[in-house]
This record gives C-alpha cells, structure tokens and sequence, in this order.
C-alpha cells in the first residue's frame, strides 16, 4: 500500500521552541532536546529534523521520504503556538500544509485574535489544546471551564457559526483530568451541526477502562459532524513497538462504533516521533486488517480532505496571501 494517498492529520511545526504549561515554559537545549521552567526534560525533535526548531523545509523531507501528499499544522501549548509561522507556511506551500490557529480564551483582546486569524489570515479551523496536562487547564488553574457552558468560548463558536464547513479541532487530555469533556462535544455537534468537530487522539483511549471509550463512541455516534484523529494513541498506550495490539483495539473500536469515514490519521509528531519512527507511525495501518484497501483510503487521506483542505478553506487560505 505504499502508492496510497497519505494526509497527516496532526502535526505541529516549530518555527521556535515556545512550550507553555503547568511546568512553565518550555525552553530548547540543543539537538532536539528542551526543558521545563521546573527541571523536566525532554527529547522533542527526533535526531536530524532539527536542533532547536522543525521547520517546513525539514520536515517537507520527512514527508517526501516517507510518501505523505500534505500534513495538517495544529497547535498546542506542548510546543508553543505557531499561529503566524503556520499561516506563512500555508502561504509558502499551499499545495502540501492547511492550517488551525489557537488562542487562549482568557486572552483580553481573545475576539479580536479570532477575528484576525479568520478574516484577515484565511484560517478555517482553530484549535483548543485545553487539556489538563498540556493545555490551557494546565496554566489556568482554578479557572475550570467546559466548551460547551463558558461564555468566552461561545462567543467563540457564535462567531464561527457563520461560517459553515469551519473545524473546530479539540484536545481535552486524559479522563483524568478536568479538562476531559466528551459529552461537550456532543453537546456542540448537535447546537452546530454546520461545523466539523474533531477530537484528537482517539478521544484518549485507556486499557483499563475501554468501556469508557466505547460510551464516548457511543455518544457519537449519532452526530455526523464529529470526527476524531488516530494521532499518539501508541504514547498514550505506553506501546512502542510494532504491530501495536493495544492501538489496534481502540481503532476497531472506533470503526465499528462511527465507522471509518469519521476517522482521521495522524502521528502528532514531532514529539510522538521520539517514541515511534516516523515510518512505524506512517504504516502501521496497512497490515491491521482492520480496513479495507478502499476505507483505509478514507482513513489515510479522504476524511482529511473533507475535513481539513475542503475548497472553502483552501480558498480562503489563497485569498489572505500577502499580509
């Protein structure tokens, strides 16, 4: 299946190491590595795509080496937002990158960086990275909030609902955390059935408690409008080996739950490329026997497509050029 058509679905550039979460902020070191404002390090860049950064042209190699058409560019705080870089990079090879800006909610001027992003820069998708250990939960302590009941985030969503086809792409962590919301996106697919929702990393899959996961899948179900991504499901399973047993559970389980045309694949590299090869990420689908030759399609790139390099938002991303 080498000749298939391949979208990553979820990957963060980094023009500047820029990390922010509960640990502080994250700052690089050098040969890919970097370190908490508390002391923690981490291995962030796998070896020879960059020392202190992952640009486009790095990666771009990445790509080519390894048969993927275009890449997805979303934002999280593990890396730092790369809003501005991400639109320059669509802008430079729109052809092969689309983009989701982010933006913290608790931001005084936040409507006015929406509005900026959307109307002026051509996004047409935004990312929440709210998740408890990585994301806006982590920093703003005491400041619990949910997608679907917190005014800033519908005022958020009110704008946007003037925009049919706009994604709206979610991380909210592990079921451990309170930034952890499900049912919020249930809630949000049915009050705005013009937007795709898509929740990240197989909503987090646990081991321990699959049931869980089949009940979120569940929820689901009904609301065709709700996508999730396949991305760092291996690091969240503590798997870093070939053929990956416990990932392959959670995918079925998902197939068979919302089907295949609502699943969308991804690696979240570059750091779950530290864990896994890159090539290991990019293939490890093809002998499941979990899809079909034609769903797998669906899966590597169609859904993507739909979801993410749709003609209003590659439309929208050629008419911001130049600003």
């Amino acid at each position: 299946m080498n000749d298939m058509k391949k979208i990553d679905g979820h990957l963060h550039l980094l023009q500047t190491i820029a990390g922010f979460n509960g640990k502080g902020r994250l700052n690089a070191l050098g040969q890919g590595k970097a370190i908490w404002d508390d002391g923690t390090k981490i291995k962030l860049i796998p070896d020879g795509w960059g020392d202190h950064d992952l640009t486009a042209e790095s990666f771009l190699k990445v790509m080519d080496a390894n048969s993927i058409d275009k890449a997805v560019l979303l934002q999280g705080s593990l890396n730092g937002y790369q809003n501005y870089y991400s639109y320059q990079v669509v802008q430079a090879y729109p052809d092969r990158f689309i983009g989701a800006f982010a933006v913290d909610p608790f931001a005084q001027n936040f409507m006015d960086i929406v509005r900026h992003h959307v109307e002026d820069l051509g996004f047409r998708a935004i990312k929440f990275e709210i998740s408890e250990g990585g994301g806006i939960h982590g920093y703003h302590q005491g400041q619990a909030f949910r997608l679907d009941t917190d005014s800033r985030i519908g005022e958020i969503f009110h704008y946007l609902a003037d925009y049919p086809g706009f994604t709206v792409t979610v991380d909210y962590g592990a079921a451990d955390q309170v930034s952890h919301q499900p049912e919020a996106i249930k809630v949000l697919a049915g009050r705005y059935p013009d937007l795709n929702f898509v929740v990240c990393h197989l909503s987090f899959p646990d081991a321990d408690h699959w049931e869980a996961l089949a009940n979120t899948f569940n929820q689901w179900q009904p609301y065709q409008n709700i996508y999730t991504d396949l991305s760092a499901i291996q690091d969240i399973l503590g798997e870093q080996s070939l053929p990956f047993t416990k990932s392959q559970q959670a995918v079925q389980m998902a197939k068979d739950t919302l089907g295949t045309k609502r699943l969308i694949w991804g690696t979240d590299s570059p750091w779950s490329a530290t864990f896994n090869s890159y090539q290991s990420l990019a293939t490890w689908l093809d002998e499941t026997g979990i899809f079909t030759p034609t769903e797998l399609a669906d899966v590597y790139y169609n859904n993507a497509e739909k979801v993410y390099f749709n003609d209003k938002a590659v439309r929208a991303a050629k008419a911001a050029a130049n600003q």
